[in-house]
């Protein structure tokens, strides 16, 4: 009587066959739109430069 056993062949030198077939594309599409639609934006939030208060305490007449 003979037996039939399945056995996955061993991954070629350097080349790693991945366990679910689109774990790589998903990963891919998940960051890709995780950084595209990042509602955090810090270019909003840097400081433009000295605004009126500091106008106003520094930018005196000379005279007085």
């Amino acid at each position: 009587m003979a037996t039939i056993t399945s056995v996955s062949p061993a991954p070629a030198a350097g080349h790693m066959a991945p366990e679910k077939p689109l774990a790589e594309f998903r990963a891919f599409w998940r960051a890709f739109f995780a950084r595209a639609f990042n509602p955090y934006r810090p270019e909003l939030h840097y400081m433009r430069g000295p605004g009126p208060a500091w106008r106003a305490k520094h930018m005196r007449s000379p005279g007085g």
